[in-house]
């Protein structure tokens, strides 16, 4: 499996014949600026977490030039739609989607999720996940999306055992470094965790030293990518 971030929760996943992009928030997007053109290339899936800006940022240009699949919410997916994106498949928690190579299982998340518009209004957008994905031959990778800690965890380890995490730990909107080395340990098995959301903006913690620090006397390996780099995981 090949990982690449692109800073904040945007991630591109090689794996299962499939190039998903999760959260491309590019355009803007201050660990990365760079646009989504090049990154969009290849790009069979587009997969949201949940709907604030920072996290659609450019799902529905990239959908549209490359038809990716547009896996969401019902909410977003409507909302994706109405910007002219038709390869939509929707899902919510609980369930979980055939995506063609791979599954996709929509999990709880403790957050908010809106998108706000240019004259300022906030349009709901269905209720925040975080999202499972299960290769054939590839590890189990989960994307927690913008979530706080909760006992429930518990429940999403025994059901589908993640040995990849993509984990949020810049404080203030999503569990800080701490608490997220205290959910990876308690309730996961991973081999290995990324940390995201974090450094992006002023109001975040601007490093992963806590976390790191919290994983240290544990099995698990911490990966900090470069930004826009490619990894195997």
């Amino acid at each position: 499996m090949e990982l690449t971030w692109y800073g904040h929760s945007a991630f591109k996943i090689k794996a299962g014949g499939a190039s998903i992009l999760i959260d491309p928030f590019l355009t803007g997007n201050p660990s990365w600026n760079k646009g989504w053109q090049e990154v969009a290339e290849g790009v069979t899936h587009v997969l949201l977490t949940h709907g604030h800006n920072d996290h659609v940022g450019d799902a529905a240009e990239i959908a549209n030039a490359t038809g990716a699949m547009l896996v969401a919410n019902p909410e977003l997916c409507g909302f994706m739609a109405s910007k002219g994106v038709k390869n939509v498949n929707p899902g919510n928690h609980g369930g979980t989607l055939d995506c063609n190579g791979f599954t996709v299982t929509f999990v709880n998340a403790l957050h908010s999720s809106a998108y706000t518009l240019e004259n300022g209004e906030n349009v709901y957008l269905g209720n925040p996940a975080g999202l499972v994905l299960h290769f054939e031959n590839e590890p189990t990778l989960y994307h927690m999306g913008d979530t706080e800690i909760f006992g429930d965890m518990a429940l999403i380890n025994e059901l589908h055992q993640p040995e990849i995490g993509l984990v949020p730990i810049g404080d203030r909107f999503t569990m800080g470094g701490a608490v997220a080395a205290l959910a990876c340990r308690r309730f996961f098995n991973f081999r290995t965790v990324v940390p995201c959301h974090y450094a992006t903006f002023g109001l975040l913690d601007q490093s992963a030293e806590t976390f790191d620090a919290g994983m240290a006397d544990s099995d698990v390996a911490v990966l900090i990518p470069m930004i826009g780099e490619p990894v195997q995981v």
